[in-house]
């Protein structure tokens, strides 16, 4: 079984369209949606959910007043805050380390697990998907991208399926971190604008650390064809494979605002066209034809 997992480094450089893209054109799937903090593949998937699963993240300490003695202790402690005079737990500051519990002299504090989110596993037109929803200002979207990534594998297994599709969060972070370990290969999608070339700088750095190949795809290359070069130029020096140029297309958002993509919205259309051969090149890379 081999995965994929599509980055970006930065947001807003068309990732998502292009996952959802090479999942119509992979011919059976399994989709991953680890962008947990900012779920939106399931726009394009309208997912049928058959599995809901609360996932549980870190914990928020409270303070039981019949065991508190009001020493102090945890005020002293609390390098957030997060502990007002009478002992209670603003459960906003609260960063869930710890500390209190474990130095609480009378062990009047609790640090219950509290519910942060949900995952689920749904059906899609192009396969099963496995996806995440993160409740808002919620820590741990580390460890719930790497079950949601975990699922996906087991689920690919029970099903017999040989190609998992992630969708990566944006950015370099811990998020991020989750997504690449164990990949098979990834896919960094980049745009020809300064940010967009300097996330990508990072993603692929990112990458190279834990060992994963990687491939570089420019979305919307013509609008700025001296910072496409760039790219490539990068690509080379990198040794890393440019696996191709897709243009900017308006057929992109009318796409997906009927919740479609856009080989399936515009088929004959000229970025559809440059999607096919994309994939075709993804799937011919070193990479993922091994066994």
């Amino acid at each position: 079984m081999k995965e994929l997992v599509i980055l970006s480094g930065k947001g807003g450089t068309g990732k998502t369209s292009l996952t959802a893209s090479f999942a119509a054109l992979a011919g059976g799937c399994l989709l991953c949606d680890a962008d947990v903090d900012a779920a939106d593949l399931h726009l394009l998937m309208q997912p049928d959910v058959k599995q809901t699963t609360d996932f549980q993240g870190g914990g928020v300490a409270a303070i039981d007043p019949d065991r508190c003695t009001a020493c102090g202790t945890c005020i002293d402690l609390c390098r957030w805050s997060a502990i007002s005079e009478d002992f209670v737990v603003d459960e906003i500051s609260c960063e869930g380390c710890g500390v209190c519990v474990d130095f609480c002299p009378e062990q009047a504090i609790d640090f219950p697990t509290k519910t942060c989110g949900q995952w689920f596993i749904s059906d899609t037109r192009f396969g099963p998907m496995v996806h995440a929803r993160l409740g808002i200002a919620e820590e741990n979207s580390g460890k719930l991208v790497t079950l949601v990534r975990k699922e996906a594998k087991t689920l690919a297994e029970a099903k017999g399926i040989d190609l998992v599709i992630t969708d990566g969060p944006p950015g370099v972070g811990c998020p991020v971190i989750a997504s690449v370990g164990g990949a098979t290969s990834v896919v960094i999608v980049a745009e020809p604008t300064v940010s967009g070339i300097h996330d990508m700088a990072r993603a692929i750095e990112l990458c190279q650390h834990f060992k994963v190949p990687v491939m570089v795809c420019i979305n919307k290359y013509d609008l700025n064809l001296e910072n496409s070069a760039t790219i490539e130029k990068m690509a080379r020096e990198s040794d890393l494979p440019v696996v191709g140029r897709v243009p900017f297309d308006p057929a992109f958002t009318r796409a997906m605002v009927q919740g479609l993509t856009l080989v399936e919205f515009d088929a004959e259309g000229d970025a559809a066209a440059h999607l096919r051969q994309v994939w075709n090149t993804i799937m011919q890379v070193p990479a993922m034809t091994a066994a």
